[in-house]
């Protein structure tokens, strides 16, 4: 064996050279990785006993990609290309040996190789388009060459991995080998090669599956008004489009070309940036500063949920998903037996679809225990509250709690609101309760913000933290305090949306804005889907805002077909007449006089006192930084992901920009408006919220 650098090693079995690279965790494309392989490739191909070479590597997977922090540094050693070309131009044989994930950068090095071997188990695939980029080191080229135009469509704008069997149908591996015995079997592959005199096939080279698309742009065409609304706001997609596209017009090298400079447009933008921020903001969410990672954990091995509807059924899903069981609680028979039909309903649907067997529903559907009996939830190791946001109910339900749950139990509340220091006051171990907000429908939104209390014990947070990973979630521990971070800083838009249309905006217009800027819906919108009458008692109605005025008219949104807007028999939406004299009766009652209102002063009004709350959490340490309030709006209330979240856009936009245009609010429009403190200094210092 011989040594080239500390993570690359050459060794010669018979007349195969096996180049090993050992650069855990994953074998990212660092320079020292780019360094070895070519010294490595080398030393393979001045070596006359060597024949053919095997590339593997050791750990968990095959190079997973680029070494993504390494992005915006000044390169050094050989590039990614130079490694490429090495390979591609070996005078001798190249089989690539493929384990785990061969991802990115990792997959672009496989493609140049002159054959591929892999496990079954193992997966491929070009996700760049994830952090807002495409495949830069010619897979946008060299993919359709193998895989055909339209797959090739699908798996860059997608990221999607594409399982072992899948990619050897579509000839981007060419043979499968024993699980546990890929050494052997690549060296068996490489010998096989020899013997055969199998030519150097360079991917490069192999035309015909381009060709066919060529002349043809309503393949494209079709893919992109397929995708539109999913690519919407997105330029990464449209950018690997072009590329495939570069692929099937143009020749190879000039197709490289195109590749480059769509890369680095997307490289040296923001939506890259924000994508890559999303990425990193992800992970950091999962480490808490005085929580340490030897925090003992408490065991979860049966969960309990108090509310049979909408929400405790998701939340019960969750678990049962994850193969937890979960006795799930209500006080009436006919709303338990319609909470678990519910449940059944959702997974008879997913088996529908095809994502789920019939034995899979049955087994989730046997871990759920229905009962109407608090006493039964006396074994749970976690019970999770979801009943009526009042909090003299959630009062009652932990005082209750207290009395049946077992010592060490963790008590949890899915409150969007209410102050859980009051409710872990209820129960006389405030150490174990904590807040788990999970996000409508619970068993589909990423999100769950898990909220500290002041006495919450550290074990409990580190459970909470690790039980959300467990069942898919994306956790971000938040403080105690009203809204904790979503709801808090959705309070200042719902609250400025409502302003304006008193103003002189219009409910579409806010919207619309809203939309355009790259949310799913806007407040209006969303006050339909979701129903006006919620929270509404019309035994109280005071007629003080514009949704009770047309709560008192029968207009309750999308389910009877009216609400801020008109709908039709398909829940189209228009604009209503009706609505637009309600307000402006409103507003003349009221003596507001209606204005003129530009777009851009409604993407002010809604977004920018949103940042400047976000500022104020992290001021009162309620977030533990700036990408956790990120992390929170990215998955629980649809901020687009190519602003990177309300705080990394409010950097974007720029701070001193926002505290400029705050302080003017402030002085026309009152203290709703009032600039925090940490923006102030901030920008004071010429700083950005990571220096907070």
């Amino acid at each position: 064996m011989t040594a080239i650098n500390a993570v690359t090693d050459l060794t010669v079995e018979g007349d195969i050279g096996v180049v090993t690279l050992n650069s855990p965790p994953v074998n990212a494309l660092s320079a020292a990785v780019r360094e070895g392989l070519s010294g490595a490739f080398d030393a393979a191909i001045a070596d006359p006993a060597v024949k053919a070479i095997v590339l593997i590597c050791e750990g968990k997977t095959f190079i997973a990609g680029a070494d993504i922090t390494e992005f915006g540094k000044a390169m050094t050693g050989p590039s990614l290309q130079d490694v490429q070309n090495t390979i591609e131009n070996s005078p001798k044989p190249v089989i690539a040996a493929i384990h785990g994930t061969v991802l990115g950068g990792g997959l672009e090095v496989a493609l140049v190789a002159h054959y591929r071997v892999a496990v079954p188990s193992a997966k491929g695939g070009l996700p760049e388009v994830n952090i807002g980029l495409l495949p830069g080191a010619g897979g946008t080229q060299r993919l359709p060459r193998i895989v055909g135009v339209e797959k090739a469509l699908e798996m860059v704008t997608s990221g999607q991995h594409v399982p072992a069997k899948a990619a050897l149908a579509m000839g981007l591996f060419d043979e499968l080998v024993e699980e546990g015995n890929l050494r052997a079997g690549a060296v068996a592959y490489a010998q096989k090669v020899l013997a055969e005199k199998r030519p150097l096939a360079k991917v490069r080279e192999l035309n015909a599956k381009v060709e066919a698309a060529r002349g043809k742009p309503e393949i494209f065409e079709a893919f992109r008004a397929a995708n539109a609304k999913k690519f919407r706001g997105f330029m990464a997609p449209e950018n690997n489009i072009k590329c495939i596209e570069a692929a099937v017009n143009l020749p190879f090298d000039e197709g490289l070309k195109a590749e480059r400079k769509l890369f680095m447009e997307l490289m040296t933008g923001s939506q890259s940036a924000a994508q890559r921020h999303v990425f990193f903001a992800e992970r950091q969410a999962a480490k808490i500063p005085d929580v340490p990672d030897d925090t003992p954990l408490i065991p979860i091995k049966k969960v309990g949920v108090i509310g049979a509807g909408t929400m405790g059924g998701g939340i019960s899903m969750n678990f049962l998903n994850a193969g937890i069981p979960v006795t799930i609680i209500e006080m009436k028979q006919e709303n338990l037996d319609r909470g678990v039909a519910t449940i059944r309903k959702n997974y008879e649907n997913t088996a529908k679809k095809g994502r789920l067997t019939q034995d899979d529903v049955e087994k989730r559907m046997g871990l759920l225990t229905p009962s109407m009996h608090l006493e039964d939830l006396a074994d749970c190791d976690l019970i999770i509250e979801a009943v009526f946001e009042l909090m003299e109910i959630k009062k009652e339900v932990f005082g209750k709690l207290d009395k049946i749950a077992k010592p060490g139990a963790i008590l949890a509340s899915n409150t969007s609101y209410l102050d859980i220091d009051v409710i872990a006051a209820s129960t006389s171990r405030p150490e174990s309760v904590i807040g788990l907000h999970y996000f409508s429908p619970a068993n589909v939104m990423r999100l769950l913000e898990i909220v500290r209390g002041a006495k919450t014990d550290k074990s409990v947070i580190a459970t909470s933290m690790a039980i959300g990973k467990k069942i898919g979630k994306v956790a971000v521990l938040v403080g105690n305090c009203h809204g904790f971070v979503g709801n808090r800083m959705l309070a200042q838009r719902q609250r400025e949306a409502q302003k304006l249309i008193l103003e002189g905006a219009m409910p579409w217009d806010v919207d619309r804005v809203l939309y355009d800027f790259g949310l799913p819906m806007g407040p209006f919108a969303m006050s339909d889907l979701a129903g006006l009458d919620i929270g509404w008692d019309p035994a109280k109605t005071s007629y003080s805002t514009v949704r009770e005025v047309l709560c008192e008219m029968d207009r309750r949104g999308q389910k009877n077909g009216k609400g801020f807007y008109d709908y039709d028999e398909n829940r189209v939406a228009k604009p209503s007449a009706i609505v637009e004299e309600v307000i402006r009766d409103f507003a003349e009652k009221r003596q507001i006089q209606r204005r003129d209102i530009t777009d851009q002063e409604i993407l002010e009004r809604c977004l920018y006192p949103m940042v400047n709350e976000g500022a104020k959490i992290l001021e009162e340490g309620k977030a533990i930084r700036a990408s956790d309030i990120d992390t929170v709006w990215l998955n629980g209330y649809g901020w687009p992901v190519y602003t990177g979240g309300p705080m990394f856009w409010g950097e974007l936009v720029g701070l001193d920009k926002i505290l400029a245009k705050m302080r003017e609010f402030h002085a026309a429009l009152g203290d709703d408006f009032k600039p925090s403190a940490l923006l102030e200094r901030l920008v004071a210092e010429g700083k950005g919220f990571r220096d907070a």
